[in-house]
């Protein structure tokens, strides 16, 4: 708590010379107070300005949270970051009081008993309108904004949101904080007080997905499928419900010039055997699902004692981003990187306070292959009525082992598509299917390039159809610099496709199941694929766990 120490011996001390007044503003949104709020307090003298907060004062406030001084003895903004307990940093700003415009206005009202003068400043496209006053002969703000105009008593922003002055009282002093601490910039000031406020995991760090019989495990990194995959175990900490929960990647070429499907997966250990066991021993080791046509499909439906993964994010690569970034076109300015983000926060219950199993893999057969670097952010949000989530995870057609012989996911070529049986040990209130789907192959009469339909069936009644398909691909051009070029003026990534474009995630879809009861259920999936032309044939990876209540 040494941090916590410094605050209260700082808060000792006080220039009593001139008048000290301490300034209370709440904030309303809409006319309305809002709740719960904590108070904005300023502390001012013709000497300095202190913008804190009640808590903050009290000794109350939560990590992480700052304290602000302007030094009217030469105009100089000093802010204080308290991370943790043991970390804090420290800015300093000479220029951005003197840097601020305002447009000063005839109007007057009064606020408090003082009478105020507007004046009037655009910020961000956002209208700001200060009310503030010379009668008290010191200056100051609820905000950075205005300082310099009086004593600002209220401030409106866009109309809607307001910050006003309720008490103004005479204090025998003004808190002092000072620091012996070196200063940061502003730009790592602002960069380290956002990263504190919220949770991050490294996962993978600029982590080579290749194919090469050269691929190996270290202690930390386990790496299968001639290096298609790497995986490792991370730790998750407890997550409150509410809270929001992102994946983001980051990924370039490091010699693999095609889009290629990615997958940033789980692998649930609840039951027996799992995905691990099909990665460690071989793609025998895995239970097989077969539909009369002919084909035996590893691992990609769960049983009574296999769980199939879960996939986190569907992500598809762009064709040869940074590394082919020299093959130059006119007025194109190639991407260094494709950088994909997704929400997965209805998933908190496979992942809060858990140890889990994290992969990541990108098919290829590129002995440089691809670069990726992966992180799960927690952002935390006040207690909601969040429910708690059942998930099961019920089946992954995606090939992830492709390279160690996994089948592709070409079982819809049979009217009996891919059916799943599960079996509920209780009822399931409003029962949803996460969905992810895409489809891939067959060149261009291929189901990559033809939309089908996607049918869900919910113990033999039709539940959802869609046809997923993607128009969109054409805005992701800067991403492509490797993707071939037509004599009809089109790039290959252009061309729309099957809910997919080489650069770009695969959002999953949320389809209502309605209520279960316990017992024995069965899902089946059914899409009309395409026959196969020569060497080339159609396949579809979907994925999908079911969740409710």
């Amino acid at each position: 708590m040494k941090n916590l120490l410094v605050i209260s011996l700082l808060w000792c001390f006080g220039y009593t010379t001139g008048q000290n007044l301490k300034i209370t503003y709440t904030k309303s949104s809409n006319g309305t107070l809002i709740e719960n709020q904590d108070a904005v307090w300023v502390f001012t003298n013709p000497s300095q300005t202190i913008l804190t907060t009640e808590s903050v004062t009290n000794q109350k406030a939560p990590f992480p949270f700052e304290q602000t001084v302007i030094d009217r003895t030469n105009n100089t903004i000093n802010q204080w970051a308290f991370l943790s307990s043991n970390k804090t940093i420290t800015t300093k700003d000479s220029i951005a009081l003197a840097q601020q415009t305002f447009e000063l206005l005839n109007e007057t009202k009064k606020i408090a008993g003082y009478t105020c003068k507007k004046a009037k400043t655009v910020i961000n496209s956002n209208t700001i309108e200060l009310w503030y006053t010379d009668q008290l002969k010191v200056k100051g703000a609820p905000t950075l904004l205005g300082q310099n105009l009086g004593l600002v008593l209220e401030m409106v922003r866009n109309g809607n949101f307001v910050i006003t002055a309720v008490k103004i009282e005479k204090v025998p002093k003004v808190p002092v904080l000072s620091t012996s601490q070196k200063p940061v910039d502003g730009l790592t000031y602002k960069d380290l007080l956002w990263k504190s406020r919220f949770t991050t995991i490294p996962v993978f760090k600029e982590q080579i997905i290749n194919f090469s019989e050269d691929s190996q495990s270290n202690d930390s990194i386990l790496r299968f499928a001639k290096g298609t995959i790497a995986l490792r175990k991370i730790k998750i900490p407890e997550i409150k419900p509410g809270s929001q929960i992102l994946v983001d990647l980051t990924e370039q070429s490091n010699g693999d010039a095609y889009d290629r499907t990615g997958s940033l997966f789980l692998i649930p250990t609840d039951k027996e055997f799992s995905f691990l066991n099909g990665l460690e021993k071989g793609i025998k080791a895995l239970p097989v699902y077969q539909n009369g046509n002919g084909k035996e499909y590893q691992g990609v439906t769960a049983t009574e004692t296999y769980s199939p993964v879960v996939e986190l994010m569907r992500f598809f690569t762009p064709f040869g981003v940074k590394q082919y970034n020299t093959l130059q076109l006119k007025d194109k300015t190639w991407a260094e990187n494709a950088f994909y983000r997704q929400d997965i926060s209805e998933l908190r219950s496979l992942l809060s306070g858990k140890e889990i199993w994290v992969g990541v893999t990108i098919g290829n057969y590129d002995k440089g292959g691809h670069k990726v670097s992966v992180n799960m952010t927690i952002h935390p949000e006040e207690e909601s009525k969040t429910i708690n989530t059942r998930i099961i995870p019920l089946f992954c057609t995606t090939n992830i082992m492709e390279m160690a012989g996994q089948e592709y996911g070409t079982m819809f070529n049979n009217d009996k598509g891919l059916e799943i049986k599960f079996t509920l040990d209780k009822p399931m209130k409003n029962a949803k299917l996460r969905y992810i789907t895409t489809g891939h192959g067959g060149w261009e009469n291929g189901d990559e390039f033809v939309p089908k339909k996607n049918t869900i069936y919910i113990d033999g009644k039709e539940a959802f159809s869609f046809t997923p398909w993607r128009q969109d691909c054409g805005s992701y051009r800067l991403s492509n610099p490797a993707s071939g070029n037509f004599p009809n003026g089109l790039s290959s990534s252009d061309y729309s496709r099957a809910n997919w474009c080489p650069g770009t995630v695969t959002n999953p879809i949320t389809i209502d199941l309605g209520n279960l009861e316990a017992g024995n259920h069965t899902l089946q999936i059914k899409i009309p694929q395409g026959q196969p032309e020569g060497n080339s044939f159609s396949s579809w990876n979907v994925s999908g766990a079911l969740m409710g209540e």
